[in-house]
């Protein structure tokens, strides 16, 4: 399905309109945006669902490039997308069991479709499909009824439009890619990002990627960036719009002017060990998130079977914590809008462990003992919380921490722990407690 000369005519009047003023950026945060940036570090526990048209193939988010599906093929499937079980209030209670307090879900991922009702393209959910429904607009709605904040992923890059171009390093051996100009790539992404803080409310925020399909890649790090993004403006037109919404970019190159929070993909913050991960020494001062899949993949894959484990999921939503980052934890929904019964189990027993112990997470910060596999430590005021997660530990130790200590409890029994905190480090006597096979909880409290 090619972009329509009507279409093409509409993005450019709407574009001159609209975008003839500079946004300039030199970018000072309102206090809208640091009210919402010390919502989102409070928050610490965020859904992701990767879901569209992909979804019927059932192998993931990047089947089309991964099979080399022809834009032609491919244009088949949103005739197949008909989510007839997808129900809002379902979703958002789920998400409220969990303990999480907000969803951020994809908008427009890189196969180019569109997953609301969008007017400078027909390929999209309400006009390309039977189901003929804008389902982020009912997911607005329903956050709104049960006080979920809701962030849009929106994908730079794109498969299918002729005018992404030049073409990226992904996408390469699909067929029916045409050429066209870049300028109206652009302006077809400020027109759908301002419906998008048009049409939906007032939302969390914006969370970008695929900057790092126009860079170089060597195995081991990006090289540097070949196209003008626009950033200036993109941002600028948000803040502007909606002060209140944070920008993040998933560009693995550190903060760029105008972001709000800094996200880390698979890997905590500081970590690599995917090879193209954020630089330890590109960490900035804005709120951190960490985004992880439930099981192996981000898009419904049916042959999945790498689901992660209760112990695994609620490890990771700590060690996150003690990093001083969000975990943003996605789900593949199914074609019918169904998430699987699995993951929900999972969101529930991930619920069930912050009812009993979210004082240690939710509101905290970063701990003064620094983070290892195992044990880390969250703060909220003078109360310092360690997470002992690893069972074996009958001596906590580390390098001296600079505080004034005034007890050490375990917090189940309350029961007094021996400490030193001096020259030879720092160091807790765990050996007279039982252990927790998940987390063993000791609270420090400050002078």
């Amino acid at each position: 399905m090619k972009n329509s000369l009507a279409t093409r005519l509409f993005i450019s009047c709407f574009t001159f309109v609209l975008f003839s003023i500079t946004y300039a950026q030199n970018y000072t945060p309102s206090p809208e945006n640091l009210e919402a940036r010390a919502w989102f570090e409070d928050a610490r526990f965020g859904l992701f669902v990767h879901w569209g048209v992909y979804s019927i193939l059932g192998d993931g988010e990047w089947v089309m490039n991964n099979q080399n599906i022809s834009i032609d093929e491919y244009e088949k499937l949103p005739a197949f997308f008909n989510p007839v079980d997808f129900d809002p209030v379902e979703w958002v209670a789920m998400v409220k069991d969990a303990g999480m307090k907000y969803i951020t879900i994809t908008s427009r991922h890189h196969d180019g479709f569109s997953m609301f009702d969008s007017k400078v393209t027909d390929y999209d959910i309400v006009e390309g499909t039977p189901y003929g429904k804008d389902v982020l607009k009912m997911l607005a709605e329903e956050c709104r009824q049960q006080g979920i904040k809701l962030f849009f992923y929106y994908s730079l890059l794109d498969w299918k439009r002729d005018d992404y171009f030049p073409r990226g390093r992904t996408g390469t051996g699909i067929a029916g890619r045409g050429e066209g100009k870049w300028e109206d790539y652009i302006a077809f992404m400020k027109a759908q990002l301002k419906e998008l803080l048009t049409h939906y409310g007032p939302i969390g925020g914006i969370w970008f990627d695929g900057h790092w399909d126009q860079k170089d890649w060597d195995g081991k790090k990006f090289g540097a960036v070949n196209v003008d993004w626009h950033y200036d403006e993109f941002y600028g037109m948000i803040h502007e719009m909606q002060p209140q919404a944070l920008i993040g970019n998933n560009h693995h190159i550190g903060v760029l002017d105008g972001e709000d929070f800094q996200m880390f993909e698979k890997d905590l913050p500081g970590k690599n060990s995917t090879g193209w991960g954020t630089p330890a020494d590109q960490i900035g001062s804005v709120p951190l998130e960490v985004c992880e899949t439930i099981n192996g993949s981000w898009g419904f894959n049916l042959q999945d079977r790498k689901h992660k484990s209760e112990k695994e999921l609620i490890h990771y939503l700590i060690k996150a914590a003690g990093y001083g980052s969000n975990l943003l934890l996605n789900v593949g929904p199914m074609p019918n809008g169904k998430i699987q019964p699995k993951h929900q189990a999972s969101l529930r027993a991930m619920g069930d462990w912050l009812k009993a112990h979210g004082e240690t997470i939710y509101g905290t910060r970063r701990g003064p003992i620094p983070p290892n596999d195992d044990f880390v430590s969250t703060q909220k005021g003078k109360t310092v919380y360690v997470h002992l997660l690893n069972p074996e530990l009958s001596l906590l130790h580390a390098d001296q921490v600079p505080v004034k200590i005034k007890g050490v409890y375990h917090m189940k029994t309350q029961q007094k722990l021996p400490y030193r905190n001096d020259g030879f480090g720092f160091s807790i006597d765990l050996s007279k407690i039982a252990k927790d096979d998940i987390d063993t909880l000791i609270k420090i409290e400050l002078k």
